[in-house]
């Protein structure tokens, strides 16, 4: 009998089958075993096979950052479905939005977000939803989620998916406008999967940590592979209480930490005022984010005992590069090589390949390639090229890399991100890199501004460590230490701090919205 998972729910089903009492989720005062997350995966696959949920069906997951909403997940894929998982933190337009285009036919939802879906899913009387109960009554037309499954079997519905059918609807953030759907067969998503967990070599020995949310990919894939490998997920809702996801850490002595350069910061200013140490973290990732290499040392202080992998990815395709631990040291500036499996290709303009050392544009080949946006062609057809060899596409990822002679890649901007000032082109990373080298800077955001003279004005968006104080001449100086005189930055705001996006990353549109006006007064 084979046993390769052909199916992303069927990772579930067969680490269930070999370690069923392993502890699967730790997310809040929850500990789920893997019979325990099987069980309710597969009665709420039953329950959404008895309200109508068929083989390809939408079901939206709009539940908190804890063990309801990554049991849902199976859950969706056990009834057939296609999951399409939102953060909880997403506003009632976005939500009505994702629900209608994504023609969701199920809602799972949490009752404290009722004043956000409640209101949607009166104006959509076909959408079932079903969510988990409080003291409170739920609103008209809301199924008590809890009891649906008491009344359900926990074994698997019958199955007839195969792995070409979607699994996922991932959104994007949408801050350039509205979120697209990246569509995901189950045929790309375990492809990702088992090759990420290649490199990192997880073993279910394991305990992941991740605050990282279920609908952003980079989060989504530490519980996929937690549970391929049979490990433990200790899971928080967010890094809003540091000191306690730090004692969790501790307690669970987690031994992979998966985060963002957003979060490394402020763990590097918490230990600058009291020291923190994590010896039993074995592995450190970063992704989503260029980590700055000024970061690394202070890392190796926080961790120890851990290897850092530098990753690249996109939602398009969840991974494309990485950068193990024995390379690092040599190479701290690069994202490494294409992940196991798949190819990376440098194209110029004219979609020729580039020479060693100059910069082109990142296209991506292999079976972890999305299928596509939902319902936009047009927008598709933008990113996915025809590649050289017949009967296939390339993902352009829009993203500007040079690659070195050894054949490593080193990110240099997303693509409309380049600020061309004074008819030069200006990496924004490479002048927060030279910003961060002051100690006192925490985060650094560069963006290009109007001006009429240079086209756009190179800007910085700096803020400092707490009790730290820098002056706007000390950044500009450092800049000009390392950097061509153009790329100088002509503003410097020093502000208390940098939006973000709902999965935490900096957001280069919400800092111009935020202080353009400070821009113009200072033009």
């Amino acid at each position: 009998m084979n046993t390769t998972p052909r199916l992303l729910h069927d990772v579930l089903l067969a680490t269930e089958a070999r370690y069923p009492e392993r502890t699967a989720l730790v997310a809040g005062d929850a500990r789920l075993s893997y019979r325990e997350v099987a069980d309710y995966a597969c009665r709420l696959a039953q329950a959404l096979r008895a309200r109508g949920v068929e083989r390809g069906d939408r079901v939206v997951i709009f539940m908190d950052n804890g063990w309801r909403c990554a049991a849902s997940v199976f859950g969706v894929l056990l009834a057939g479905g296609v999951f399409v998982a939102v953060n909880a933190q997403t506003k009632r337009d976005k939500l009505a939005f994702i629900l209608r285009d994504a023609g969701a036919g199920a809602l799972l939802a949490e009752p404290h977000l009722a004043r956000v879906f409640g209101p949607v899913a009166e104006q959509s009387p076909a959408l079932r939803v079903l969510c988990a109960p409080d003291a409170e009554a739920l609103p008209a037309g809301v199924e008590n989620l809890d009891e649906a499954l008491a009344d359900s079997l926990a074994t698997p519905p019958p199955q007839s998916a195969i792995t070409l059918d979607l699994a996922a609807l991932l959104y994007t953030s949408g801050t350039t406008g509205e979120p697209k759907g990246v569509m995901h067969t189950h045929q790309s998503l375990l492809f990702v999967l088992d090759s990420i967990n290649e490199y990192l070599g997880f073993t279910g020995e394991d305990r992941l940590f991740s605050a990282l949310p279920l609908n952003f990919g980079y989060g989504l894939f530490q519980w996929l592979s937690a549970v391929r490998a049979g490990a433990m997920l200790v899971l928080e809702r967010s890094f809003t209480y540091p000191a306690q996801v730090f004692n969790r850490m501790r307690d669970e002595a987690v031994t992979s930490f998966a985060s963002v350069p957003t979060v490394y910061a402020m763990m590097l200013a918490q230990d600058a005022k009291q020291p923190l140490r994590f010896p039993s973290v074995r592995l450190l990732t970063n992704a989503a984010a260029a980590l700055p290499v000024e970061f690394i040392p202070g890392l190796r202080r926080l961790f120890p005992n851990a290897g850092l992998y530098k990753m690249y990815g996109q939602t398009e395709c969840i991974r494309s590069a990485y950068l193990e631990p024995a390379r690092a040291e040599a190479k701290p500036e690069s994202v490494g090589r294409a992940i196991p499996g798949t190819e990376l290709l440098l194209l110029g303009e004219d979609c020729r390949p580039v020479a060693p050392g100059e910069v082109g544009t990142l296209y991506v080949r292999g079976p972890h390639v999305m299928r596509g946006y939902w319902n936009q062609p047009e927008k598709t057809a933008e990113v996915l090229a025809p590649s050289p060899l017949p009967g296939e596409f390339l993902l352009k990822s829009g993203d500007l890399f040079r690659q070195d002679a050894d054949g490593d890649f080193y990110f240099v901007s997303r693509g409309d991100e380049i600020i061309k000032s004074r008819g030069e082109k200006v990496s924004p990373a490479e002048v927060e890199n030279a910003i961060y080298s002051l100690p006192a800077v925490r985060e650094a955001v560069v963006a290009g501004f109007p001006d009429p003279l240079l086209g756009k004005a190179v800007c910085a968006f700096v803020t400092l460590r707490e009790g730290d104080k820098l002056s706007v001449q000390q950044i500009k100086r450092a800049c000009s230490e390392r950097l061509e005189n153009y790329m100088v930055p002509k503003h410097v705001l020093l502000v208390s701090e940098l939006p973000r996006t709902e999965n935490g990353k900096l957001s280069r549109k919400l800092i111009l919205e935020r202080y353009s006006a400070l821009l113009a007064d200072s033009a």
